[in-house]
């Protein structure tokens, strides 16, 4: 089974969707049976990495509401975290522009290491209020999953796999994505949002019994028919 999970790594939904994934995978029967690919997906294409920036201004002024209004919607998503063990330090995030951070995630990929990228960069980000933004950072964190420094160095000054960002984000549209997480199982069934963990569950049962149960027919037939096997052509009489 393939999970394909469009997300951004500044979308606090997006690591507590990621949770969910998982904690329904680990209790799946055929949990060895199923691959989860990550795609890039920006909230904010065109936003600026600013560490004068905090989350909290750019909601307020994105959305026209308060502070304390921005801190109570933070302090609800921080509660709903928790729920799936997660630890979020919202208020001492940092405005960043994530295409760096995709980029990085694609050759993780190629590498091996996407699955341990992609965590690693939500946690620095949401966790530990790491300016993801900053490619000294991003170098750090790949370097910790065990990418090699100068090849990582490498990606990041250029402007590689910014192609393979842009493609995941028009096949995004092209499916109808208009907000992440955003979760398609085998290009059969799709979550959006980061739903109850039941939900998942049973999408997880359900794609796999109807991708491995065996085809049944129901047999037509009046009295005996002409039929031929191994051992020979059987002529009914009639």
């Amino acid at each position: 089974m393939k999970i394909e999970v469009w997300s951004d790594f500044v979308c606090p939904f997006c690591y507590i969707g990621k949770r969910l994934l998982e904690q329904a995978i680990n209790k799946f029967s055929h949990k060895d049976q199923v691959e989860v690919l990550f795609k890039s997906y920006e909230l904010d294409p065109y936003g600026e990495s600013d560490t004068s920036l905090s989350v909290d201004e750019v909601l307020a002024e994105k959305y026209n509401m308060t502070m304390e209004q921005v801190k109570t919607m933070n302090e609800q998503v921080i509660q709903k975290a928790v729920t799936v063990g997660l630890n979020y330090n919202l208020d001492t995030m940092v405005q960043t522009n994530t295409l760096d951070a995709h980029r990085l995630a694609k050759y993780a990929t190629k590498a091996g290491k996407g699955a341990e990228l992609t965590e690693r960069i939500l946690k620095a980000h949401f966790t530990e209020s790491k300016f993801i933004g900053d490619k000294d950072i991003l170098t750090e964190l790949a370097v910790a999953v065990g990418l090699e420094q100068n090849e990582v160095k490498r990606v990041l000054s250029g402007n590689d796999y910014a192609d393979a960002v842009r493609a995941d984000e028009k096949e995004a549209k092209q499916l109808g994505v208009q907000g992440v997480p955003f979760f398609v199982f085998n290009r059969k069934y799709a979550i959006s949002g980061a739903q109850p963990l039941d939900l998942f569950m049973d999408t997880l049962e359900k794609v796999w019994r109807e991708e491995n149960q065996s085809s049944s027919f129901e047999q037509i037939h009046r009295g005996e028919g002409a039929i031929c096997t191994n051992e020979g052509c059987q002529v009914p009489e009639r």
